[in-house]
């Protein structure tokens, strides 16, 4: 019995308490708002409802599941917008109820999946026009505007408020095909597989095509983390021998230690060796007037610096370096700086022990060159059978 009903539950992760508490909350001043404005705007007219059953399961959506394409705005909105009209004109058209909701139901999935506003909650609402009784279909087609219409938007707009003030990103991102994608999962599965795989399985799935690729870029990752015997860790491929700048140091002592050292990058420290930023070639070329004695302050530069701090900048390398930086620990999986590095576009990353004091640094090329190394390892542990 404990086996079969094991089976029985949907193959889901589990949700934090945290998650749970949201989403019902969410649902609960979603339903709350949009049945008391709408009982404020009739007044006490009974005719018109003021809040309709199928706003519970667009609750269900919009707070439990706002990522997923179904809880979009044009999902709800275009979806229970045509659910209502189609039902209404079945309602008016066929006699027969049980024909009516039938037909209903169906043209209304049709046409929110042509439409691309599909709405599970839509079906109720088609069902509502048709099903609802003499007080719905004496509305007409006022069912649409009210409370069709009115309910959905009131909804929605508690959901965006909700969502967003909460620490959710609603509505959720969709797909930007234009983008490049992130450098990180260009050479795993690629947007076209994805395509490819969706077009194959020609089913709806309730999950976005960029949240399904993120997800596989992240197993990705994970699985890189496990199949490695021991994680190379920072401390094995960093620089220990860091050459650091002061951030009053000025300019062209800056540019005096990357080219006597071959360096690309120096982390700027305080006295007690704790990082305060990062400065790069980049930041001299880019942030600064070149002439002969070497790297200035434009006046533009000088301008916004004195506007953002509210004193005159002195010329040194606090004036361009990049802060707060992102840094890592010697314990840090190499695995976990790809993503900064290649998406952030990171080139150097400091690396801080316990007391968040400077211990060493790693280079994009470090982390090339162990990657590669680590390929290379596993071909020759791996060979390819020979061909016959």
């Amino acid at each position: 019995m404990r086996l079969s009903l094991r089976h029985l539950l949907p193959d889901t992760q589990p949700l934090s308490r945290r998650e749970r508490l949201r989403s019902a909350a969410g649902a609960l001043v979603g339903i709350l708002v949009t049945g008391l404005v709408g009982r404020l705007a009739l007044g006490a007219d009974p005719a018109w409802p003021a809040l309709i059953a199928p706003m519970g399961a667009s609750a269900v959506l919009l707070f439990a599941v706002p990522a997923s394409p179904l809880a979009q705005p044009w999902s709800i909105l275009g979806g229970n917008l045509v659910a209502a009209l189609v039902g209404v004109t079945a309602a008016q058209m066929i006699a027969d109820p049980a024909v009516a909701a039938a037909v209903a139901i169906g043209v209304a999935i049709g046409l929110m999946t042509t439409l691309r506003c599909l709405h599970p909650p839509s079906g109720a609402v088609a069902l509502t026009a048709v099903l609802g009784g003499p007080a719905i279909h004496d509305l007409g087609y006022g069912f649409v505007l009210w409370p069709v219409a009115a309910n959905s938007l009131l909804l929605l707009a508690v959901a965006i408020l909700f969502n967003n003030l909460t620490g959710r990103a609603y509505p959720h991102a969709g797909s930007q095909k234009a983008a490049d994608p992130a450098p990180s999962t260009r050479g795993g599965v690629t947007t076209a597989d994805l395509d490819a795989v969706l077009d194959a399985y020609d089913q709806v799935l309730d999950i976005g095509r960029d949240d399904l690729k993120a997800i596989l870029a992240g197993a990705q990752l994970a699985a890189y983390r496990r199949r490695a015997a021991g994680p190379v860790t920072c401390a094995a491929i960093m620089s220990r021998h860091v050459v650091a700048v002061a951030p009053h140091a000025p300019l062209h002592e800056a540019l005096d230690l990357l080219r006597r050292h071959r360096v690309k990058a120096l982390p700027v420290t305080d006295e007690g060796a704790r990082i305060l930023g990062i400065v790069t070639q980049t930041d001299l070329l880019d942030k600064t007037v070149w002439e002969r004695p070497g790297p200035r302050l434009g006046i533009a530069r000088r301008v916004a610096l004195t506007l953002a701090r509210g004193r005159a900048p002195h010329g040194s390398v606090e004036d361009i370096m990049t802060s707060p930086v992102r840094s890592v620990r010697p314990d840090t999986p190499i695995a976990d700086l790809v993503p900064w590095m290649q998406d952030a576009g990171l080139t150097h990353l400091p690396v801080v022990g316990p007391d968040d004091r400077l211990v060493g640094i790693v280079s994009q090329a470090d982390l090339v060159a162990e990657l590669l190394a680590e390929a290379v390892g596993a071909r020759r542990a791996n060979p390819e059978p020979a061909l016959a």
